[in-house]
């Protein structure tokens, strides 16, 4: 059955369990994680503008012939940055991301070792995402996006629980897939460049049937974690009609990006929808808090 908070587990160690954990290090764990996660981000992003400016790509994917897309977002190629401030700048927040998830780990009320390893793998792996080992260059962009959502969720989650609910582990799938789903609609809209400079997405290997096809196959699996997640008795029997509007929603992403041919507003309604989808979750972790087992 699904997580509910206010239930206490025999197997979780007293100075685990998230009752009994003190308010403060709730919190402070929260803020260093997130600080962490921000952090992570900025570096990913840097390194991925330095690597795109290096090899071009971000020029034709980011020039004048694609208006709807800001150039103000990418400073290496508007040149408000040079080359070497943005590398800095990356380096100084993958040390920070450090400094804060090892804070984290450190004041946490558990530390099981499997959120450890995960919060230590992905302060390693993390910014090479286009960087080093050049993650997204190489056939796993599509993997990476989705893992990054999931490793910012789960190792949080065991550091403040010392477990990973079944619920917990669907929320974070979920979380992950978000990023995905609108990166993929990028990657529709950057085959021309991705292509010219070797970077092996999904939407450069696969034909356009099969790339629409792919996509698909991304967005039905978000709707049978939604609904399969109840079925299962991981999530209350209510979770799928919560998350309704961002099945429908994402139903309408495809057919905006590959029926209509409108890439661009696809991703964007992309972002939005994942902005959604985090504050139904939220809405509904709320409620189990709240209202406990009487859901």
């Amino acid at each position: 059955m699904y997580w509910k908070p206010n239930t206490a587990s025999a197997a979780v160690p007293a100075t685990a369990h998230p009752g009994r954990a003190g308010a403060g290090a709730v919190l402070a764990v929260l803020m260093l994680f997130l600080g962490g996660e921000v952090a992570m981000s900025a570096a990913m992003c840097t390194f991925d503008d330095v690597t795109g400016y290096r090899d071009g790509s971000d020029a034709v994917n980011y020039g004048p012939d694609a208006p709807a897309r800001r150039l103000a977002r990418k400073p290496l190629v508007a040149g408000t940055l040079t080359e070497r401030q943005a590398i800095r700048f990356g380096w100084a927040a993958v040390a920070a991301c450090a400094l804060c998830w090892a804070a984290a780990v450190a004041v946490a009320p558990a530390r099981p070792g499997w959120a450890v390893a995960g919060t230590a793998a992905l302060a390693v792996f993390g910014f090479q995402y286009t960087w080093w080992l050049r993650i997204s260059y190489n056939g796993f962009q599509e993997f990476f996006l989705a893992a990054l959502g999931w490793f910012f969720v789960l190792p949080l989650y065991g550091l403040l629980t010392g477990r990973a609910d079944g619920f917990a582990v669907v929320q974070a799938l979920v979380f992950g897939l978000g990023p995905l789903l609108f990166g993929v609609y990028s990657n529709t809209n950057d085959i021309a460049g991705d292509r010219a400079v070797g970077r092996k997405t999904a939407a450069v290997l696969l034909s356009p049937r099969g790339n629409a096809a792919f996509v698909a196959g991304c967005s039905a699996l978000e709707a049978v974690l939604l609904v399969g997640s109840a079925v299962a008795g991981f999530a209350p029997w209510w979770f799928p009609l919560v998350m309704a509007p961002v099945m429908a929603l994402r139903a309408r992403q495809w057919v905006l990006g590959f029926v209509r041919g409108e890439i661009l507003l696809a991703r964007r309604l992309g972002i939005r929808l994942h902005r959604v989808c985090c504050a139904l979750l939220v809405g509904t972790d709320l409620a189990l808090v709240v209202f406990g087992g009487s859901l």
